[in-house]
């Protein structure tokens, strides 16, 4: 006989016992494939010397990939633009990361009070020791490289609250920025109290995480191919976004049994909390409605990152005279080139996939389940913006 509940939530995750078995497989198995250890063991033998000559991505996966830059760039340049690739895509990931980790727990605190959820909240607690473990690494990593290379910081950053914008390159002013400050710092605390708004986040968090998912596999399987002999020499960021990759499947995983089937427990949401989870899910379709052709695989506003593409191109690496370098970012930027068709394929293939997890979620308007803010994105609509944004910044640099 079922036993009296005598709590807020009259609901227990034992009534789901398929839901409830997933979730206890998956966190076992995180936890016996933890690759923490692995992960502080790389990062800390990590010399840029030592694997300076060599690539630590798959070729597609270089900075400016497909551009004249590329196309014009030496066999060591290349080398070059790929590892700044790694090092530009995890400084982004330690950006989402950092908020990642104050949401898992602001989530796990609004499931307190359901009976026999102390696995929902340990799971989280354990993928956030692990999301601190990655922040170090690609911290330790990305700071070394751009400290040999350039001597100060280009994509990399010091760290920071959780509520400062998750994308580095965005489209912002200090209006933009202090109104996303309140709207994180109030999603917080209404996460923390509210059971349906804690489970929704880790709806957010799949969602936001689908297209990383795509393109850190790739990057996994740079190490993942080679053979064991290789793999012990093999460079030490390869290895991390190996051991990343592993962690972050399972990280998916509990997103989705915590975001999709463990919602299903739950009573439906009252108007207020369709409201909230639908500003969510629309913050994050609008964070998305941009693609990078600086870095394909991330959503960047890619007129924000003109000074770092400018300040690569004008160290004593490529040692572009400032007239050079002007010209061949307008190249790169706001000419039709094959950099940009991949951006944009990354972009339109990570929509799909959006629509394809949103389809299911009923409380959500039919917009936002076509891509709201993404579906508006064209290569027309990206020139003319860099176009502007270009002619903007070649005064200011003049």
């Amino acid at each position: 006989m079922k036993k009296e509940l005598s709590q807020n939530y009259n609901i227990s995750l034992l009534d789901d016992a398929i839901t409830y078995k997933k979730l206890k497989f998956n966190f076992r198995k995180n936890k016996e494939q933890d690759h923490t250890e692995l992960l502080d063991q790389s990062a800390e033998k990590f010399r840029y010397e030592e694997c300076k000559d060599v690539y630590w991505n798959p070729e597609k996966f270089s900075l400016l990939y497909g551009t004249p830059l590329w196309d014009n760039s030496s066999a060591s340049e290349r080398i070059l633009l790929n590892q700044l690739y790694w090092v530009a895509y995890y400084s982004q990931i330690i950006s989402a990361e950092i908020a990642t980790i104050y949401f898992n727990q602001t989530a796990a605190a609004g499931l307190y009070g359901i009976e026999d959820f102390r696995t929902v909240c340990e799971t989280l607690d354990f993928e956030s020791m692990q999301e601190r473990a990655h922040i170090s690494a690609f911290k330790k990593i990305s700071e070394d490289v751009e400290f040999a290379l350039f001597g100060k910081r280009i994509f990399s950053f010091s760290m920071r609250p959780y509520y400062y914008e998750t994308m580095i390159f965005q489209k912002t002013n200090i209006l933009k920025r202090f109104w996303k400050r309140l709207q994180l710092q109030s999603y917080g605390l209404l996460s923390s109290g509210n059971a349906f708004i804690a489970c929704q986040y880790l709806t957010v968090r799949g969602l936001r995480t689908l297209n990383g998912k795509i393109i850190q596999h790739q990057l996994s399987q740079f190490y993942s191919d080679m053979s064991p002999e290789l793999q012990k020499t093999a460079p030490a960021p390869s290895a991390v976004s190996y051991f990343h990759f592993m962690d972050e499947s399972y990280h998916f995983n509990s997103s989705n049994i915590i975001g999709t089937d463990i919602l299903k427990l739950l009573k439906a949401p009252k108007a207020f909390e369709r409201s909230i989870a639908k500003l969510g899910i629309q913050g994050t379709l609008k964070d998305h409605s941009n693609f990078s052709t600086m870095v394909n695989g991330i959503f960047w506003y890619d007129p924000a990152t003109f000074q770092a593409a400018y300040d690569v191109m004008r160290s004593k690496v490529f040692n572009f005279s400032h007239k050079d370098a002007i010209n061949m970012l307008e190249q790169c930027f706001c000419k039709e080139n094959e950099g940009i068709h991949l951006g944009f394929k990354t972009h339109q293939t990570a929509l799909e996939s959006y629509k394809s997890y949103l389809a299911g979620i009923d409380y959500l308007d039919e917009d936002i389940r076509l891509g709201g803010k993404m579906k508006e994105t064209s290569i027309e609509k990206y020139l003319s913006q860099n176009s502007l944004e270009f002619q903007r910044f070649k005064k200011k640099a003049a």
